[in-house]
């Protein structure tokens, strides 16, 4: 069984984690390498300089800074795959169905448990925007993806009102109690700039946990029909 989970896991999340490091290389660095032209004061908002020199400056290509961001992704989302997969076994020995058009499903709930759930109330940010604590934001993510996680199984594996509600309840609980947020939101990247990578982002990891879920489901139900055909009649 370890095995099965580590090969599908370990499959399915390279190569969705190399998808979802192209996207982000053609995507969401030139957005992030703009931002950083305004953080080091390269760029001034409302100064003289056109965004089009700016937009220039981002043609340049980083080999090894290119290579680990790919590198990085993959082992990311393989981790992602680590719990993806145990929990579609679980679910799958009570009985629930397993494609690669469920998996879509698995993928998207994934994607809004890890990234859309905290993002939230702590959207993804661009370099050099005022924000709280790390250590504080990191606590504050951890319980809600724990939250939105365990929402998520309750709404597709509960059974009744109070589970139904139980889930209402961890899903807006994290967002009640509120992010960290810093005392004063200062920073000198332009609004516009910000949303356009928070759109980017969401964008992108949505499209890579789809991939993930749809590859990550079909090859464990490829290997569940494999040891099932090899078991005598």
């Amino acid at each position: 069984m370890f095995s099965r989970i580590l090969t599908s896991a370990v499959l399915a999340g390279a190569a969705a984690g190399l998808i979802a490091a192209l996207l982000q290389l053609v995507f969401v660095q030139p957005v992030l390498l703009h931002a950083e032209l305004y953080e080091s004061g390269e760029l001034v908002h409302f100064g003289a300089e056109s965004v089009v020199s700016a937009q220039q400056e981002l043609g340049g290509i980083n080999p090894v800074r290119d290579g680990l961001s790919i590198v990085f992704t993959m082992l990311i989302y393989t981790g992602y795959a680590l719990v993806l997969v145990p929990l579609m076994a679980l679910a799958q020995s009570r009985g629930a169905a397993l494609t690669a058009r469920r998996g879509l499903i698995w993928g998207i709930a994934g994607f809004v448990a890890v990234q859309f759930a905290p993002g939230f109330s702590l959207a993804p940010e661009v370099p050099g925007v005022a924000a709280a604590d790390v250590g504080l934001r990191q606590v504050w993510w951890i319980a809600t993806v724990l939250a939105a996680g365990g929402a998520l199984w309750l709404i597709a594996f509960g059974q009744g009102l109070v589970a139904w509600a139980a889930a209402a309840v961890l899903l807006l609980a994290p967002h009640l109690v509120g992010a960290p947020e810093p005392a004063v939101f200062t920073g000198p990247v332009p609004t516009e700039l910000g949303a356009h990578f928070a759109a980017r982002a969401y964008g992108v990891g949505m499209a890579a946990w789809a991939i993930l879920g749809a590859l990550a489901a079909y090859l464990w139900a490829r290997e569940s029909a494999e040891i099932r055909a090899s078991q005598p009649a």
